[in-house]
């Protein structure tokens, strides 16, 4: 693995000669050479590859078997000097009984053999004919190739630091597939070894079943099966291949190919683990594996990353994902709700407008459950509080947006209470200071609150993920409501669901507004507005662009990375957009207010999760408020000077 925890492995489909071991030999060594050129740390070929698996009864033949061990000897050899470890399928004779295997090499030496366990006997299967299930057989020295070395199906194969464990094809199918096992053995990468027929729509099958085992073992899954050479006297191989990792599927084969395949992604290992020491219900076994560890193979830095990497990690990219995704979560927010407005019997409720994304959504939110629960949208008191830096855009927004939902509309400037306030505290009249800014925020919550006890309602919070990550929100002021829909949506995906909205649910009127609301600039509008009367304060040229922001939260919280990793990741989801030295200023920014802002997020108010990141004190996030960034910030600073980092 290299420094950030990468395993970088690979799916090889050979041509094949259905009894040839020679020249399958060849052609696997050849695709191991093509995967060592591409960095590639180990490659999985398909089931009994070396021989071909369409060869029936010749299976019994001793000249098949003695030509399969010739050729994985001359296999080892031949791939030697490669920095390349493999798993290759073969039949193996053991104590008078022949076992359908996955052979582990690297660095000219045979690690180890496991054999299939679950052998089929059904439909086109007649695998039975040929071999022993190796389920139950204590794990036990063998002879191949001139090396001792151990046959069973507990072995664990230390590949570069990477924990794998094997598998082969029909082992993944049934109740409880070896894998799991593996798993919980401590396996973070599991191989499959398959000679999968096609039929119609079993491909589909697959697909979900390899994605949904490498969620269920949270393991990276390389699964690879036979292609173009395999006998089509009843059968069709289309050579499918795929590397998921924890449900997703990072790369996969082009079916039907008559050509040879290199499939090749990169897998997470730092992630896994993170991710299975923050799971409490997954834990390893230990005691039924067993390690084999192979040599360490050197990483070139320069070698090619093979994943790709998602600027926006909480807004799906496939179009109709990310169209179920924002229905999902505006269902969820608005559920959430009606449950608050039903337990607490009230039929009202109070949203602050201010023509900005944030408190958009909440109405949006607060509407549908309002429908949801038969309430009439007169119930929702919208209240928009112009004061020293409100745009006519954002002013003119928020009310053709609450009259064209057809909700009460409150209007009450703030200005003159905010003069009084400042000059009951002294404060001068040119004083643009942090004071001016929270006594409006503050101002504009108490008003919220205090129509909401005359109302009889509850005040529904705007704020959304993004401002409680970084504190961007007045304590007491905007972080404070009775309901916060928004805590758990990040501000790039706030933006999306409101997109979505107009383009799939809103009608013309509320459609242009929804619309202009997601183009304008991100401020909470509190410094005056320029001479032309737009907005001069925008959030994002003083804390920084919220999609930097939510790809550090995610990478931070929900992956557990270190500040070196994240550049990494940054610097290539981000390549045509920021440089180094500035990813590297906005993510000291959000390590620094992150830490410093927790007191925040201790006292903030219910509302409900929505995604697999949340700041909740009482749900997903427990930290002190007055714990320490330097561990964090040190290692930024060591970045910026090019000192190198460790990970």
């Amino acid at each position: 693995m290299d420094r950030y925890g990468y395993l970088k492995a690979a799916a090889a489909i050979p041509s094949v000669r259905v009894a040839d071991c020679a020249y399958n030999g060849g052609r696997i060594a050849a695709l191991v050479g093509r995967a060592a050129v591409r960095g590639v740390e180990v490659v999985v070929f398909p089931e009994l590859s070396l021989t071909g698996y369409t060869c029936g009864d010749l299976f019994l033949q001793p000249a098949l078997l003695a030509a399969a061990e010739e050729a994985l000897a001359e296999l080892v050899r031949s791939t030697a000097e490669f920095n390349t470890a493999f798993a290759v399928g073969m039949p193996v004779a053991v104590d008078d009984m022949l076992y359908n295997c996955a052979v582990v090499a690297a660095a000219g030496e045979v690690l180890g053999v496991v054999p299939k366990r679950h052998i089929p006997a059904y439909a086109e299967f007649y695998e039975s004919r040929w071999f022993a299930s190796g389920a139950g057989r204590p794990t036990v020295e063998i002879e191949l190739c001139g090396q001792s070395v151990p046959f069973g199906t507990d072995l664990l194969f230390d590949i570069d630091g990477a924990r794998c464990g094997v598998e082969i094809c029909e082992d993944l199918w049934v109740p409880t597939p070896p894998s799991s096992e593996l798993a919980t053995a401590g396996a973070e990468v599991i191989f499959n070894l398959s000679a999968s027929p096609e039929t119609v729509g079993k491909s589909d099958y697959v697909r979900q079943l390899v994605a949904q085992q490498s969620a269920r073992t949270r393991a990276a899954y390389v699964y690879c099966s036979a292609g173009f050479g395999e006998s089509s006297t009843d059968l069709v191989f289309a050579g499918n291949a795929l590397l998921a990792e924890n449900g997703t599927v990072l790369a996969a084969a082009e079916r039907f190919s008559l050509d040879e395949q290199l499939v090749v992604a990169d897998v997470d290992c730092q992630l896994l683990r993170n991710d299975r020491c923050r799971t409490t219900t997954f834990r390893h076994g230990g005691a039924s594996g067993r390690a084999t560890v192979a040599v360490s193979m050197p990483v070139a830095d320069d070698r090619p990353f093979d994943r790709a990497v998602e600027a926006q990690p909480f807004v799906p990219a496939d179009d109709d994902r990310r169209h179920s995704r924002c229905e999902e979560i505006l269902n969820i927010q608005a559920l959430g709700l009606a449950r608050r407005l039903a337990h607490t019997h009230s039929a009202k409720a109070v949203v602050g407008i201010s023509g900005g994304l944030d408190s958009t959504l909440a109405l949006l939110v607060t509407v549908r459950a309002f429908d949801r629960l038969g309430l009439d949208r007169r119930g929702i008191v919208g209240i928009t509080m112009p004061g020293f830096g409100t745009t006519d855009r954002t002013y003119g927004n928020a009310l053709t947006l609450m009259r064209e939902l057809g909700v009460t509309v409150r209007e009450i400037p703030i200005r003159a209470a905010c003069e009084q306030h400042f000059r009951d505290i002294g404060l001068p009249a040119d004083d643009r200071s942090t004071t001016y800014e929270n006594a409006q925020a503050r101002e504009r919550t108490q008003i919220l609150m205090d129509v909401a006890n005359r109302e009889g309602a509850l005040v529904v919070g705007t704020g959304d993920l993004s401002e409680l990550a970084l504190g961007w929100a007045t304590y007491n002021g905007d972080q404070m409501s009775m309901y916060g829909v928004n805590a758990s949506v990040p501000k790039t995906l706030v933006r999306h669901i409101v997109e979505w909205y107009a383009a799939h649910v809103a009608e013309p009127p509320v459609a242009e507004v929804l619309r202009d609301v997601a183009a304008t600039p991100v401020s909470p509008e509190l410094l005056p507005a320029d001479a032309e009367g737009r907005i001069a304060q925008k959030t994002e040229d003083l804390v920084g662009p919220y999609e930097l922001h939510d790809f550090f939260l995610h990478c931070f919280i929900r992956q557990g990375f270190s500040p070196a990793k994240i550049l990494f990741l940054a610097g290539r989801a981000f390549e045509d957009r920021y440089d180094r030295p500035t990813i590297l200023r906005w993510m000291k920014t959000f390590f620094g207010r992150f830490f410093a802002q927790q007191f925040k997020r201790s006292a903030m108010p219910d509302g409900p999760k929505v995604g697999s990141v949340a700041l909740s004190p009482r749900g997903d996030w427990r930290m002190p408020s007055d714990a320490s960034a330097a561990v964090w910030l040190a290692e930024i600073e060591r970045l910026a000077d090019g000192t190198p980092i460790d990970n």
